[in-house]
């Protein structure tokens, strides 16, 4: 089965071709192409995500994006195809950018031999969500072929799974952490999951940026934090002069808090004043150091209580180094419990993990919508697994 991802859930416009095979138990992935154009110098400026420059963004660039995909994995072939533009325009009728781009290329090829289109449907900025919904639609309409809606977090799950010789044995606890998102979710088989414990207030990654800002330091703040931390431990010394709290570190639930801690970060600095590079390091390190001592103390409570095989840890801040390392020092204590993490490729925002998810989906038969104009399909920016 060849299916295609895409991919407009924030500022990533990404398409990828991938062949699955196999079943629920052993699904098997092999990428066939993968283009992904990134907005962030596009949104730098502002400081972060703009919706509406994001959606404008993802209307120009599917085309190319697409052009390129098929063109890689040797699917475009040229042939004048005739196709109804009423139909299409009125899929596309809310994204004008979109659809002259769409009426001057899809009719020059041939129709390209996949079998369904796996598209993210939340959550996410739903601006940016529906231009990927209305190009799936416009395609399954083209092409005659099925939709399968994804849930972006979903796509994270699965996303080990797109590594070679990758297996996920159930029951799973998955840790998802994003710019969005902190879940810690159980899961006892493919589409049924528990959210145990979530964020009350700021998402993991929305922290990072918010205290980059404080430090100020250039947009996105994830990786800029993580350079000054890692600099400041290649220093050789043990620990931070500075101390900041672990919120929640020590409740009764799963559930986590940072906004407390980007607070105190705020306060440290007033108290400061001006800081130095060397005082920018030391809270960039503190600050990293504390979010890393959260996270792998209520993943660990955790392991503890439910036993699980495998543990996954996944979404963009999952790319981050010393959390990385924090999390395979954890599953050291826990040899019976497989830790499974994506490569930094796979843990931010891609189709290919749209694409997997989409498999398992399909072999679930639950989320697989047929190719008509009016199919029940919308955004859900506030999607929950």
């Amino acid at each position: 089965m060849i299916i295609l991802g895409i991919e407009t859930s924030c500022d990533e416009t990404a398409l990828s071709l991938v062949e699955a095979a196999g079943t629920l138990e052993n699904p098997q992935f092999r990428l066939l192409s993968a283009t992904l154009f990134s907005q962030t110098k596009l949104h730098e400026e502002h400081g972060g995500v703009v919706p509406m420059l994001a959606k404008r963004e993802h209307q120009k660039n599917l085309i190319p994006l697409l052009k390129k995909l098929l063109e890689e994995s040797g699917f475009s072939k040229s042939k004048q195809e005739k196709i109804v533009e009423e139909g299409v325009k009125k899929i596309l009728e809310r994204e004008q950018e979109l659809a002259p781009l769409f009426l001057e290329f899809i009719p020059t090829i041939e129709k390209p031999k996949i079998d369904a289109i796996a598209v993210t449907y939340g959550p996410g900025l739903e601006p940016a969500l529906w231009v990927g919904v209305s190009f799936a639609k416009a395609l399954s309409y083209t092409w005659n072929i099925p939709i399968i809606p994804v849930n972006h977090m979903e796509g994270h799950i699965v996303s080990p799974l797109l590594t070679e010789n990758t297996k996920i044995e159930f029951p799973a606890l998955v840790l998802l952490i994003s710019g969005g998102h902190t879940e810690l979710v159980l899961t006892e088989k493919w589409g049924e999951y528990k959210v145990i414990g979530k964020t009350r207030d700021d998402a993991v990654g929305e922290a990072f940026d918010k205290v980059a800002r404080l430090l100020g330091l250039p947009y996105p703040g994830g990786p800029e934090i993580s350079k000054l931390a890692e600099k400041q431990r290649q220093l050789g010394s043990s620990a931070s002069k500075l101390t900041l709290p672990r919120p929640m570190l020590k409740s009764d639930d799963y559930d986590f808090s940072f906004s407390g801690l980007k607070t105190s970060v705020l306060y440290k600095l007033k108290e400061i004043g001006e800081p130095t590079a060397e005082i920018k390091s030391e809270i960039a390190r503190e600050f990293e150091d504390a979010v890393g001592d959260v996270l792998v103390a209520k993943t660990r409570k955790a392991i503890e209580e439910f036993g699980p095989q495998t543990l996954i840890i996944a979404g963009g801040v999952s790319a981050n180094f010393h959390i990385r390392k924090s999390f395979e020092k954890l599953a050291q204590d826990f040899p019976q419990t497989k830790l499974l993490i994506p490569p930094k490729e796979l843990s931010t925002d891609n189709a290919i993990m749209i694409a997997g998810a989409g498999y398992i989906n399909s072999l679930l038969k639950e989320k697989v919508a047929s190719p008509i104009i009016d199919q029940p399909l919308e955004a859900r920016g506030n999607l929950r697994l």
